[in-house]
């Protein structure tokens, strides 16, 4: 039986399913949004209409975009040849903060694991392959998260990687095991950006 009021109850349980919210979480914030003016209330209800009628992933590297392609992928500046791969539209945020890479991204959407029952068929692999052909790709730096998921999908990654004649890297070690790229400070992400290591010798 439902402790709370049914919308309140409804809120709560829409809210406990946001990644990082626990049902005590949930309860706060639900508190907190019963407490706030109705006018903040419909302003957030907006926004999150707002980025789901307008906000979807760009064609080309699948990061958020408004409108079909993103604005690095529009942007004629960017190195063309060079594409860094990393798991989250959030991570190309901290890459851009180095100020130190010049090229184009290409997002997966998460990493391989198991554990949830994700592998390669669920991230956009295939859609980098065939951009690496049609757009014929020289590099490939690999930015997955230093954790396991991530070194695992890198690890995937160089092995199919490898055959296309290309050049495939990775950033340096200079960030914690564990953590996660969107964390990291522009100095040790930049540094492990100039210090990226070849994976083959093509």
């Amino acid at each position: 039986m439902a402790v709370f009021a049914g919308p309140v109850q409804d809120l709560i349980d829409e809210l406990g399913r946001l990644p990082g919210v626990g049902p005590k979480s949930a309860q706060r914030i639900a508190y907190h949004l019963l407490k706030i003016p109705k006018v903040d209330a419909i302003r957030l209800a907006t926004a999150i209409t707002e980025v789901k009628d307008r906000i979807a992933f760009c064609e080309r590297c699948f990061n958020i975009a408004e409108g079909t392609e993103c604005g690095i992928c529009r942007d004629p500046a960017r190195d063309t040849k060079i594409v860094c791969v990393v798991e989250e539209s959030r991570d190309i945020v901290a890459m851009e903060r180095t100020r130190e890479y010049k090229g184009r991204y290409h997002v997966l959407q998460g990493a391989i694991s198991p554990i949830e029952g994700i592998g390669p068929e669920q991230l956009r692999i295939a859609e980098l392959l065939r951009r690496i052909t049609e757009e014929s790709i020289d590099e490939v730096i690999l930015a997955t998260n230093p954790n396991i998921e991530g070194e695992a999908t890198a690890m995937y990654l160089a092995r199919l990687l490898e055959p296309l004649g290309i050049t495939v890297s990775k950033i340096a070690s200079g960030l914690p095991v564990g953590g996660d790229l969107e964390y990291a400070d522009e100095l040790t992400l930049g540094r492990a950006l100039e210090g990226r290591t070849q994976l083959n010798q093509s």
